[in-house]
């Protein structure tokens, strides 16, 4: 009979401390996957500088969703190949690569080294009364490369350069003016509607209007 009590009685202390054993598991458990989701938290990548410097390079302006996403004529594309062929493969350019063609630039444009290009779209030389776009498409070597040369500055302008007066290749100037997303550009007051656009020698601002010179 006693030995049954003691036996008893050994179970009886057994059983808390198998008990307490088992929370103490619990709550290292516990512990550890806190600690566990506070690791997987801290490891969580963010934006690196280079990933905000290719955020901040990148094309801007609400016409730029016209621009084809994949291709030669898409951003990508044009960034491999010279101005005049990088424009030639996208379509919201079609007119000026025409112009192009007709005065005997496309050579020129290719071969310069660093020039900054602001590109008239095809609305805004159907925008273009058409008495001026005639008698422009009638004398290329003239009044249509004049016209042209407006839109190219030497250098490659980036946006926080493009404020201020700029003298073209026709030997005229153009002003632009705002800051951020947000330009216009005169004579004409067009707005640059695609901009930062680079291709392998020049970066583009894709505009609304024609710069047509004063005379």
């Amino acid at each position: 009979m006693r030995k049954t009590r003691l036996t008893v009685a050994a179970l009886a202390l057994a059983l808390p401390l198998s008990l307490a054993a088992c929370g103490s598991d619990d709550s290292a458990t516990s512990g550890s996957g806190t600690s566990s989701s506070a690791a997987a938290t801290s490891a969580a990548p963010s934006a690196s500088p280079s990933d905000t410097a290719t955020m901040a390079d990148a094309p801007f302006g609400s016409a730029c969703s016209a621009v084809p996403a994949d291709g030669a004529g898409s951003f990508d594309g044009m960034a491999q190949d010279p101005v005049a062929t990088a424009a030639s493969n996208n379509p919201v350019l079609s007119t000026l690569v025409t112009a192009v063609g007709e005065a005997g630039l496309g050579d020129t444009l290719n071969s310069a080294k660093d020039i900054t290009v602001f590109a008239p779209t095809n609305d805004a030389f159907e925008a273009l009364p058409k008495a001026t776009l005639d008698a422009a498409m009638k004398d290329p070597k003239g009044l249509l490369t004049t016209v042209l040369t407006n839109h190219v500055v030497e250098g490659r302008l980036s946006p926080d350069q493009l404020a201020g007066e700029h003298k073209t290749l026709s030997g005229k100037s153009i002003d632009v003016m705002g800051s951020g997303e947000d330009f216009t550009v005169t004579p004409g007051d067009a707005k640059i509607v695609c901009g930062n656009v680079q291709t392998a020698n020049a970066t583009v601002y894709i505009i609304d209007k024609v710069l047509v010179p004063e005379s």
